[in-house]
């Protein structure tokens, strides 16, 4: 292991200055989620980054640069000074153990889909980002119609319920005001674009989505979007969603206008049939809207891949906790049973029949769902104010998240399995 002290860098006086940063992400990183945020700094202002896989918890290799060095002390990011000797000393570690060096090259285009009024739940990674500093345009379904998708490397999903059903939240809260106001500003999109209802503009949207993917991009999901999007893009029809134009739900027994071929994860679920049943189909394994299903939480664990042979997963899994809370969603995980074949799991919890945390390619792109809404409140709930993650600087559940805003940032390697 490299011989250094950790320290803040704003307590590093300028004849101290060495040629690189190291910023840990084991225990010795006092602000793991701000680290992203120094990193992607480096990116964006044309900066070396590497990412040593495996090594500290996935620590950061930067330039000791004066704008770092600043960032980091205002955010307190722990670094590490190292000269060329301390970087070989680390090389030859890595080297030596499960771990590898990935080059990120550039910041990556992130967009969130989400609206401008925002419903009374937040989004956890609009959290993640805000906290961290990592810039983001917002983006909704005007933006994915007129294909605007292209101008940007990666685009974040949360809670949207693409099948035009609104997470069939018209069983409780029909005539709240912001329920009507969301109902009426989508039909009023869908009516702009050509489309007779709701679910017809969520289609379509879920379609640009894919194709965005298709061509190059890359999506992370969380939450509902996860399973509304597969099953969005393999409705043969749009029948299956409602409330339609009048805010009635529709009977639902959908399963044989399903096309599986198309969806990006699942295959083979089951549509939930009725309209007064709050859960959309049998992907969610803990289906935490029906009382009568809801599974108990536990813990779920992250696989431990080969940095060398797997550095996509590695880089998707990294971090200094192995085993993490686990936390509902109105998709909280993912049946094992309706996975497609070739998708990777990333995360499971021991013996269930469920896993939490998956990714796959598709076309020349690649998608990522974490199940769950918030990793730092394991039962959130509408109306519950946003978590403050200057009391979580070191969630280990929302370094997952902030690791797949990095990922399009590295440099590819050629596939070894």
């Amino acid at each position: 292991m490299v011989a250094a002290v950790t320290m803040l860098l704003g307590a590093l006086p300028a004849v101290a200055r060495a040629q690189h940063l190291l910023v840990p992400m084991d225990d010795a990183q006092r602000n793991h989620l701000k680290a992203y945020g120094v990193t992607f700094l480096a990116l964006k202002t044309g900066q070396k980054v590497e990412w040593l896989l495996n090594y500290r918890g996935g620590a950061f290799l930067l330039p000791d640069a004066p704008d770092l060095r600043r960032r980091a002390a205002l955010d307190g990011v722990s670094v590490e000074p190292l000269n060329d000797a301390g970087v070989s000393s680390a090389r030859a570690e890595i080297a030596g153990g499960n771990m590898d060096a990935v080059v990120l090259e550039r910041a990556p285009k992130i967009a969130i889909y989400r609206p401008a009024n925002q419903p009374p739940w937040d989004d956890a990674v609009t959290l993640a980002l805000q906290y961290a500093g990592i810039d983001f345009t917002s983006v909704w379904d005007d933006e994915v119609i007129k294909g605007d998708l292209a101008k940007y490397d990666w685009v974040h999903l949360h809670h949207e319920d693409f099948t035009g059903q609104f997470n069939k939240l018209y069983l409780a809260y029909r005539d709240a005001p912001w329920f009507v106001a969301q109902r009426d500003r989508d039909l009023l999109t869908a009516r702009k674009f050509g489309y007779d209802n709701v679910p017809g503009l969520k289609k379509a949207v879920a379609e640009g989505i894919r194709g965005f993917v298709d061509r190059g991009g890359f999506i992370f999901a969380m939450c509902g979007a996860t399973e509304s999007l597969d099953l969005a893009i393999s409705a043969f029809t749009v029948d299956i969603a409602g409330p339609f134009s009048d805010g009635t739900p529709p009977a639902a027994d959908a399963d044989s206008k399903l096309v599986w071929t198309r969806a990006l994860a699942f295959t083979g679920a089951h549509v939930e049939p009725s309209p007064y049943i709050n859960a959309l189909s049998d992907i969610d394994g803990h289906q935490v809207n029906v009382p009568a299903r809801r599974q108990p939480l536990g813990t779920f664990s992250l696989f431990d891949f080969s940095a060398k042979l797997d550095p996509v997963a590695t880089m998707l899994v990294q971090d200094h906790r192995a085993v993490i809370p686990d936390f509902y969603g109105v998709t909280t995980s993912f049946n094992k049973a309706v996975l497609k074949p070739g998708v990777t799991v990333l995360a499971s919890e021991e013996g269930a029949p469920w896993v939490k945390y998956v990714h796959g390619d598709y076309g020349k792109g690649s998608w990522t769902f974490l199940g769950g809404h918030d990793p730092e409140d394991a039962q959130h709930a509408i109306g519950s104010a946003p978590t403050d993650l200057s009391l979580h600087p070191n969630s280990p559940g929302y370094r997952l998240i902030l690791n797949n805003v990095l990922f399009p940032a590295a440099k590819k390697k050629p596939r070894k399995t």
